[in-house]
């Protein structure tokens, strides 16, 4: 079996520790990131939709990174929303920022009704190269 080794960026946010959880987990040849929000450097929450989106993309590179990852190296994404329907346009505009072609990773978007105070997280599995 695979070591699994856990990975945290270089400025980590409050909530690994808050919380007790590891940005990352890398274990072989796959990079497996836990869910990143648009949380300040305190933990808090970015209380701007898009902002908040545009920070839980640049917390998860900067995971994917420490990692020795980049957005190209992802395989497959799960988001969570706390409201979809209103939410999706602002999802698909930075979407297709971060993702601007072809291929694309797998995605599941998942709608539930608590984030700890977000509304938008992000977590995926990512190849590390060799």
């Amino acid at each position: 079996m695979a070591q699994r080794n856990a990975i945290f960026p270089a400025n980590r946010h409050a909530l690994y520790a808050e919380h007790g959880y590891s940005a990352a987990i890398k274990s072989g040849d796959l990079l497996f990131v836990s869910g990143q929000v648009g949380s300040r450097p305190d933990g808090s929450p970015e209380p701007d939709f898009e902002a908040q989106v545009r920070l839980a993309f640049a917390n998860l590179e900067a995971t994917l990174k420490a990692g020795g990852c980049t957005l190209d190296d992802i395989v497959d994404v799960t988001t969570f929303h706390t409201d979809p329907e209103n939410q999706f346009e602002t999802i698909m505009k930075v979407k297709a920022e971060v993702f601007p072609k072809a291929p694309y990773p797998n995605w599941t978007a998942i709608g539930v009704n608590w984030l700890a105070g977000f509304d938008f997280e992000i977590k995926v599995i990512a190849r590390v190269p060799d």
